[in-house]
């Protein structure tokens, strides 16, 4: 591993920070409702978009720099040392737009990719269903052919922002008559359009992220489809592929770690004296520590790669693996240590029982633990894959929960 700049690189760090430090909001307060925020979000992309900062890899000619993937991680590095708003536009300039440049037409990317870029319209992603989650090709909402437009019925859940998205790409059913990979197609849709229903879900946590999305007679013109029809699961696999690198790069991830958990010692009494004096409270800090730098040097490897112009390894299907689950035993063990207090959802110290309710959603966005230890199983160590019997027979066939 390289962990040193080129002199390009250490060139572009600096115009990044420098930007940053002149740029970047000075109102730290925290927004009072959810509309405030996505307000100061949208300032802060357009303003990030018009300096070519928003998605520096794009093309020049779609508001980008045309620049590398270490051009793109450094600038990232450097924008986390600052407290800037975000979250809203990352499933849609991380997954969907990307889907769309890929299948898109070039009307299509005319029309969408520069209010998308510059925050002005947001997109979400519309896989999961009551009865496909993880097996995201069981799903059974429906696109039937009328003349030239497509007529969608059916239902997608966990679906995060949809209830402020302008936009969404829609994976369906087109076909039962083929097994159920064969049979899928994508859309794009308009999330305002009549026939569409949002619902958001109340969290554990008193958020309401995620939502229900009901399609009733929701009629699209064929212009609105991306990919050939059939071809919904080769699609669907460019998107995952950018949000499982969105995800285990660390972005969904963030939260206490080792260094919180070494300063909640510090401050912690317990029965024998200060926590951090406890043996097997700094064997557990030690551990949660030694985890925390081995994924930090996996992350370093994809780093170097990407800097010498490589493609990462499978280092970079690691990543969310390790990172969704430690998250979630480092905020467990942080309430621990706070004992009674432990149970409280605000005040000091609040962020661990905040992390730990979060936690297990990103054990299931972008792949579950399950679904991505399959895949490294079999297309890193060659190991035989599951038996699914389901795989060849036609989706109409195959077997169902009542």
């Amino acid at each position: 591993m390289d962990f040193n700049d080129t002199p390009e690189e250490a060139a572009f760090r600096a115009e990044a920070r420098a930007w940053l430090e002149a740029n970047a909001p000075k109102d730290q307060s925290v927004p009072a409702t959810e509309a405030e925020a996505l307000k100061r979000a949208k300032a802060w992309q357009a303003k990030r978009a018009g300096a070519g900062f928003a998605k520096i890899t794009w093309p020049k000619e779609f508001g980008g720099r045309a620049g590398t993937p270490i051009q793109q991680v450094i600038y990232n590095q450097e924008e986390g040392k600052f407290n800037v708003p975000g979250g809203f536009f990352d499933i849609g300039l991380g997954m969907c737009i990307p889907t769309l440049m890929t299948y898109g037409k070039p009307e299509d990317l005319k029309r969408y990719v520069g209010p998308a870029l510059r925050g002005e319209e947001i997109w979400c992603q519309l896989f999961s269903e009551p009865s496909a989650g993880s097996d995201v090709a069981g799903l059974r909402t429906k696109a039937e052919k009328d003349g030239d437009d497509w007529v969608i019925n059916g239902q997608k859940v966990w679906t995060s922002g949809a209830h402020y998205s302008d936009f969404g790409i829609l994976l369906t059913r087109t076909n039962p008559d083929v097994p159920k990979h064969k049979g899928l197609t994508m859309f794009y849709i308009d999330m305002k359009a009549p026939g569409v229903t949002v619902k958001p879900i109340k969290q554990i946590n008193g958020g309401a992220n995620f939502n229900e999305v009901f399609f009733n007679d929701l009629r699209i013109p064929d212009s609105q489809r991306l990919g050939a029809v059939g071809d919904g699961w080769k699609v669907a696999l460019t998107t995952l592929m950018h949000e499982r690198l969105a995800v285990g790069g660390g972005a969904g991830a963030r939260g206490p770690d080792a260094r919180e958990i070494l300063e909640l010692a510090r401050a912690t009494e317990l029965e024998d004296g200060p926590a951090i004096r406890n043996a097997a409270v700094r064997e557990k800090i030690a551990d949660i520590y030694v985890r925390t730098q081995g994924l930090k040097y996996t992350t370093y490897r994809t780093m170097t790669a990407l800097s010498r112009g490589q493609q990462p390894g499978p280092e970079a299907s690691i990543g969310k693996i390790v990172s969704a689950p430690k998250l979630q035993e480092v905020s467990g063990y942080g309430m621990d240590l706070q004992g009674e207090a432990g149970v409280l959802m605000t005040g000091e110290g609040s962020e661990f029982q905040q992390s730990y309710m979060w936690a297990p959603g990103l054990r299931i966005a972008g792949g579950t633990d399950e679904i991505l230890k399959n895949i490294i199983a079999e297309r890193v160590l060659g190991l035989p894959g599951d038996i699914r019997v389901d795989k060849d027979l036609p989706f109409k066939d195959a077997p169902k929960g009542r």
